[in-house]
């Protein structure tokens, strides 16, 4: 007799708690082996591929493409002749009594919804910012009679800004005059921001876009309205400030040249200035960790323990993605190198695992790759700074000796440090990107790799 195993969605990192279905490899009825892919799926930034662990049948598939799905929920149902454990399935009751769990709004309890509310609820699926609900936040909404107009506007504190279960409770505890605010067109209900815990949002504001004769219209892909939005937010939450310094890298110009054959031939890696970079951000962080902190949307303070630095890579579509080196004050100058090399390629072949993407306690972003000077960054939410690395240039500079003053040719570079105000005032803020270029400045050229 046939065993019937569940397909599980799996975890994917420590603060994941769900994840998109975007394609199914398989359809009911097709044979898979072991390890052989059944679906794609999706979280905030990493697109993965979840096989199968057993040989067997597709019995049945639980889920639609485009559906969130929880971790640890079964997405299928696969027939085996093996000898497996095969996970229990679960019956129809089972997700009856599920359901039952969500605590069920009163208004819902004590009749139908009024039938203006039920018509706003019409477009509750189809978020027009591109914005991922979970189906039980939208089943909240469905009952509480909240439009997605009005949706759109609950301020969200999970990953990436998704509005939770929290959230939303929050929200309807504190809300007034919901159906006020329901039967607003759009244009005039995001015109004002609504409260969520204490919180505003962001109001989603709507601008009149002309098309012109010759003008191609493209959809953004999803990562890119993943990026859109949690800038965005990042914007609306952080108060920004940027301080610049010019650093003179003259020494470690030279000292890279000196060194970079020598780490390919006895390493078999490029020396980069980038692991320089972060080497000498993570000392600063050791002397200065006001910048290695986080704030909760109730304004406490949270002081990482831990360095995990971000480091923003470039994508061949154009999308950003920001993999990140957990406990980088650990590393050498050579490891700090070697994972730099790896995440970067990794990342541009799409090849990163989820929880490589999540932790980062301070970011940097290299935009002299681009041939940029200078720029202002923002800040990778709910960190609370980011330093941008401009392109390294030869300038003529005034350079102190014994005998006096002279004019030779330097190597510099902008150093350029985004901060939230909120926590990071203009004193740490200005001394933490002057601590950094000391650092660099002070570079040893004997130093040994």
């Amino acid at each position: 007799m046939a065993n019937k195993f569940e397909l599980i969605m799996p975890k994917m990192g420590e603060s994941i708690a769900e994840a998109t279905i975007l394609k199914w490899l398989k359809q009911p009825g097709d044979t898979v082996e072991v390890d052989e892919a059944i679906l794609e799926i999706a979280t905030d930034k990493v697109d993965s591929e979840v096989p199968s662990p057993v040989d067997g049948v597709i019995e049945k598939i639980l889920f639609n493409e485009g559906d969130v799905v929880a971790v640890g929920k079964a997405v299928a149902i696969i027939s085996t002749e093996a000898n497996v454990a095969a996970a229990p399935v679960a019956s129809d009751d089972d997700g009856a009594k599920e359901a039952a769990e969500v605590p069920v709004p009163e208004a819902v309890k004590e009749g139908a919804q009024p039938a203006a509310e039920t018509s706003a609820l019409a477009t509750l699926e189809k978020p027009a910012s591109g914005r991922f609900y979970s189906p039980l936040v939208l089943n909240i909404a469905r009952e509480e009679g909240i439009a997605m107009n009005e949706l759109e506007l609950v301020a969200g504190t999970g990953n990436e800004g998704r509005v939770t279960k929290k959230d939303i409770l929050a929200y309807v505890k504190n809300r007034t005059a919901a159906p006020a605010i329901a039967a607003q067109p759009a244009a005039q209900a995001t015109a004002q921001p609504a409260k969520a815990g204490g919180a505003v949002a962001s109001p989603q504001f709507k601008v009149d876009v002309p098309v012109y004769p010759g003008d191609e219209i493209v959809e953004m892909d999803r990562m890119r309205r993943l990026i859109a939005d949690h800038m965005v937010m990042s914007k609306h939450v952080s108060p920004h400030v940027t301080s610049f310094v010019e650093a003179d890298v003259t020494k470690i110009w030279n000292w890279r040249n000196k060194m970079k054959k020598q780490v390919e031939q006895r390493y078999g890696e490029k020396l980069t200035f980038t692991p320089i970079f972060i080497e000498a951000i993570v000392q600063a962080i050791k002397e200065l960790p006001g910048v290695n902190v986080s704030v909760t949307p109730d304004l406490k303070i949270v002081k990482r323990k831990n360095i995990n630095i971000g480091m923003a890579a470039a994508l061949p579509s154009g999308n950003l993605i920001v993999p990140v080196i957990k406990n980088a004050d650990d590393l050498s100058l050579i490891g700090l190198t070697k994972k730099v090399n790896d995440l970067a390629n990794r990342a541009r072949n799409n090849k990163l695992q989820p929880d490589e993407i999540q932790g980062g306690t301070y970011t940097v972003t290299n935009v002299g790759t681009f041939g940029n000077v200078m720029g202002t960054p923002v800040i990778n939410q709910p960190q609370v700074a980011i330093m941008a690395t401009g392109a390294i240039q030869k300038k003529p500079a005034v350079i102190e000796t014994p005998e006096g003053d002279v004019i030779g040719i330097r190597y510099k570079m902008y150093l350029s440090h985004s901060y939230d105000h909120r926590i990071v005032d203009g004193a740490l803020g200005g001394m933490f990107v002057r601590k950094v270029a000391d650092i660099l400045e002070a570079w040893d050229m004997n130093r040994e790799i």
